[in-house]
């Protein structure tokens, strides 16, 4: 299968471009595959504390260097629906791995919050940090040096990215993600959306919006709108570390726990002690980064992968840039419709034909690498399937030709719109990228005065006491990653909708973030360089007239430019946002922290 030259040739210039930090990547791991794990060369002091609250057979098998040993890195807590799955995910993959003569342990657990519950709040300021602590955190996990292999449980936002990032400094060891699945369908998203604005225009009180929110995050399991959490899940798929069609299987069901069992087998068959030897960092080269990005844009996934993404490929020695993922959204077709890119969710997606006639469409059409490994095997048309139980016996049947549901899940001949879901804004006031699937033709240009905040509540205040009635780009600045750690602010989304909703020209512009939930309203964010860092975005003042246009990929002040730029930047007392619920906590990484279009990492 030939790939279209507009694909090949951002994967070749990220290939050229990163020729040096690839090769040192792999030297180092080559470095430490050699090393091995020789579990029998422990002291004995060493060995028995990694083994001592193992059962006796499990003891005799660990004490020589042949028996396989994998190890169980995961996000379990039970408060979060998408993770409270994994609390009987170790005892199901020790059982798999024992009835191949091998052991299992949990090597150590990561963080995990929830965006939903903090939005708004202050323990927002810690959610994007929470990346690399949780990437540090798998590096623990693996540092006793006792697994052959291993497996990461995990799945919302930040909690995928920082597993891949710490997966890829052991990029040694073969790797497999094990998802928990989505929640089964709830409430509509567009009518949970609907309680909301009328909540904030007054019309209906908390009791009622909660009983919305309850009815839409109802059961355990992912949230089914289309935003980060199950972003992930698609990434994982189509970069070749889930098993094929295992995303979107909802949780507590025989086909999910077949599918982790068979996760099991598969990442202890990957190991150097055999014949199929596939680590992930064999696997994480710029063909499957390019994949993975290709399939950000064909199904409309979330903004914070324009972070998350950048800052993963790093991690094994790639360098990728905003420009790159912008002319793949250029090149790359939008084939689904799943809230808030259409009323739809992902169980409506899965159902439609969901990854493996997704995986078919782009490869049959030239958009995605088919000689890429995986954890299944070499060539990702192994993934144009789908998941099936047939007589209690996991099989893999090929995909279906047509979409079952058309208007969620389209044929790449007959695409929703003929470019992808995110766009990268360039002009004189920095670069930032907006997320235009899910916005109508008709709002993505916007010309409007600036009314410039230093929070997003001061925006919201704004708008409840009636100050912003018309066309307007509201500028919330001071909320980069070195200002307060990138919050994501998607609680602004009901107000700016409602304005919206009243026939005004309305963007949202921001060094912050925005949900992988925000949808309609135009918003470019991760402005970069940040108000912090005296970017032009600290320079706007109210009345300025700036122009959004998310079709040309423009972002522009209006105006005498020599005079703007020589305006002096302003300035905010953030001690008040820097202490308290831990944040204080993390001012080193306030200090260290790289722009938005690096990755907004610690760690480059």
């Amino acid at each position: 299968m030939s790939v279209r030259q507009a694909i090949k040739d951002v994967t070749d210039r990220i290939a050229a471009r990163s020729r040096d930090t690839r090769r040192d990547y792999l030297d180092r791991l080559e470095a430490a595959r050699e090393a091995g794990v020789y579990r029998s060369t422990l002291s004995c002091g060493n060995l028995a504390h990694g083994f001592a609250a193992c059962t006796p057979s499990e003891k005799a098998a660990l004490a020589g260097d042949k028996t396989l040993n994998l190890g169980i890195v995961t996000s379990y807590n039970d408060m979060l629906s998408a993770h409270q799955p994994y609390q009987f995910y170790p005892d199901i993959i020790k059982e798999a791995a024992r009835e191949i003569g091998a052991t299992a342990q949990v090597a150590g657990g990561v963080p995990a919050m929830c965006d939903g519950v903090t939005q708004g709040q202050p323990g927002m300021d810690l959610s994007l940090f929470s990346r690399d602590v949780i990437a540090m955190s798998t590096a623990i996990a693996l540092s006793h040096n006792m697994f052959d292999a291993a497996v990461y449980l995990g799945i919302c936002d930040k909690i995928v990215p920082g597993l891949v990032i710490g997966a890829l400094s052991f990029g040694h060891l073969p790797a497999v993600f094990v998802p928990a699945g989505p929640m089964p369908s709830g409430l509509p998203n567009d009518e949970k959306s609907r309680i909301r604005q009328l909540y904030m225009e007054g019309k209906v009180g908390r009791a009622e919006l909660l009983e919305a929110e309850s009815k839409s995050y109802h059961s355990a399991g992912t949230c089914t709108f289309y935003g980060t959490a199950n972003s992930n899940q698609m990434l994982m798929e189509i970069m070749g570390l889930h098993l094929p069609g295992s995303s979107f299987v909802n949780p507590g069901t025989p086909l999910r726990d077949a599918l982790t069992r068979e996760a099991t087998r598969r990442a202890l068959s990957l190991t150097a002690q055999g014949n199929d030897y596939t680590p992930i960092g064999h696997i994480m080269d710029e063909k499957a980064i390019v994949n993975g990005l290709v399939g950000l844009h064909a199904t409309g996934g979330s903004t914070n992968h324009t972070m998350h993404l950048i800052a993963m490929a790093a991690a094994a020695g790639l360098q990728v840039t905003w420009d790159d993922m912008s002319d793949l959204s250029d090149a790359t077709p939008l084939l689904a419709r799943v809230y808030p890119n259409g009323v739809a969710d992902v169980n409506h997606f899965h159902a439609a034909g969901g990854m493996g006639f997704l995986i078919r469409e782009l490869l049959d059409e030239g958009y995605l690498h088919e000689d890429v490994k995986t954890v299944w095997g070499a060539g990702l048309s192994n993934y144009a399937v789908e998941a099936k139980l047939l007589e209690n016996k996991l099989a893999f049947e090929p995909a279906p030709a047509e979409s079952a549901l058309p208007k969620v899940l389209a044929s790449a001949r007959t695409p929703f719109q003929p470019t992808g879901g995110l766009k990268l804004l360039k002009g004189n006031l920095g670069r930032s990228v907006i997320k235009v699937s899910a916005v109508k033709p008709e709002h993505r240009i916007v010309e409007a005065p600036a009314r410039v905040f230093h929070s997003q509540d001061g925006l919201q205040a704004a708008f409840k006491s009636g100050e912003i009635n018309g066309d307007v780009i509201a500028v919330v600045r001071f909320s980069g990653p070195q200002a307060m750690g990138m919050p994501e602010l998607h609680k602004l989304t009901p107000s700016l909708a409602n304005l919206q909703d009243r026939g005004f020209k309305v963007a949202l512009l921001t060094d912050g973030r925005m949900s992988g939930a925000s949808g309609k309203v135009p918003a470019a964010i991760h402005m970069t360089p940040e108000a912090k860092d005296g970017g032009p975005i600290s320079k706007i003042r109210d009345g300025d007239m700036i122009r959004l246009d998310a079709n040309e990929g423009t972002l522009m002040f209006l105006g005498d430019e020599k005079e703007f730029f020589s305006r002096t930047p302003a300035t905010e007392d953030l001690r008040p946002s820097q202490f308290g619920m831990g944040r204080e906590l993390f001012a080193g990484f306030r200090n260290l922290v790289g722009p938005a279009d690096r990755g907004a990492s610690v760690f480059s």
